[in-house]
């Protein structure tokens, strides 16, 4: 059964001098929802004093100390959320069966109409019918070259933190993006499309695949394809061979070197790459032309037998942005981005055969963080 996703943004109000003023639902309180699915309630602001309570008037629905609430049976009923002395409520309808609600909704969409006023996906369903029109999902802010890291990344000692935690719902359809606390902060959709590096490196590490607005060639224009200026290519094996490019830093269990994990490449599209002078520092994909840059995703794609990869621990996402000179590793959460190793990290010559140093891989401590 397809289960819907409701994004509820709660925020509170600080003013200079000024206490806190009243809890706010930012997109809505109430929902509807069928038998059997979830919502799931996501806070914005990471700011929020204390830890939120949810409480239901009801059995007609249950809510979870992490804010996911499931339809149990057909009727209404009231969710109540608590944090420190600030109150709210949602409105909870549970049917037997949403039906016309499950209509293609973006049939005759004005394309042109949809990106002016371009929201991002709000469930696994929606999401689907997006794809079917070749529609973005995510965020369609094209990414700088550079990570954004957060400001609070949790070690273990002297080691960084790689979350091991990894949450679903809709059947594995929809996978929820957690930030340096644990709190949840986004959800990506199978099937979706997806072209910043935050959400790509989620959806691969999540889905083992890529993103649909993603094709294996190198050379396919945006003009021929249904995705436009969203086009991104270049979904090939990535043997990471040494041999043939020493300058190379060697990834993790990769089966080029004698691992036990292969490894794919796909581009990531940036505004630009300035830190090689063999790619031209333009952005990506203009609508009209491709200008590949320098920035690719390497991810574990499959395991020795040529088996998807299940266990989280044995699926690795890195992020280059100087052509594989150096490398570092997605952590598993927003903002997350371990410590750079390689070629210019150890004080080589870029893409140099030789002069060249690359440092070897940083290990990461594993923590669940949910």
């Amino acid at each position: 059964m397809i289960k819907k996703i409701l994004f509820i943004f709660l925020f509170i109000i600080l003013l200079t001098g000024c206490k806190k003023e009243e809890l706010i639902i930012v997109n809505g309180d109430n929902i509807k929802i069928e038998v059997g699915d979830t919502y799931q309630i996501i806070f914005a602001n990471k700011d929020l004093d204390g830890k939120a309570t949810y409480e239901t008037s009801s059995g007609i629905a249950s809510v979870s100390n992490i804010g996911l609430i499931e339809g149990l049976e057909v009727g209404e009923c009231i969710i109540t959320i608590r944090i420190d002395k600030l109150e709210t409520t949602i409105n909870v309808e549970v049917v037997s069966d949403l039906g016309e609600n499950f209509l293609d909704p973006y049939l005759n969409v004005d394309i042109l109409d949809f990106y002016n006023n371009y929201e991002e996906a709000t469930s696994y369903l929606d999401s689907y019918f997006r794809t079917k029109h070749n529609l973005m999902s995510g965020s369609i802010e094209v990414p700088n070259q550079v990570p954004n890291i957060s400001n609070y990344q949790p070690k273990d000692g002297d080691k960084l933190i790689r979350n091991t935690s990894s949450y679903y719902a809709d059947d594995g359809n929809s996978y929820y993006i957690v930030d340096a606390y644990g709190n949840v902060c986004d959800v990506i959709y199978r099937g979706g499309a997806y072209i910043t590096l935050e959400e790509v490196a989620a959806y691969v590490l999540a889905f083992g695949d890529v993103p649909s607005n993603y094709v294996f060639g190198k050379t396919l224009k945006p003009t021929y394809s249904p995705w436009g200026e969203y086009l991104r290519l270049n979904h090939t094996y990535f043997s990471g061979d040494t041999s043939r490019y020493p300058y190379e830093p060697l990834l993790p269990r990769i089966s080029g070197e004698g691992g036990d994990l292969d490894y794919y490449e796909i581009d990531l599209g940036t505004t630009g790459t300035d830190c090689d002078p063999n790619y031209l520092a333009r952005i990506y994909n203009d609508g009209l032309t491709i200008i590949r840059g320098a920035a690719r995703i390497c991810y574990t794609r499959y395991d020795s037998d040529g088996n998807n990869i299940i266990d989280i621990n044995e699926k690795y996402v890195f992020y280059t942005y100087n052509h594989y000179n150096d490398f570092q590793e997605y952590l598993n959460y927003y903002g997350g981005w371990g410590e750079m190793f390689g070629n210019i990290t150890g004080g080589g010559k870029l893409s140099s055969r030789e002069d060249y140093n690359p440092t070897p891989y940083v290990p990461t401590a594993y923590q669940n963080f949910v």
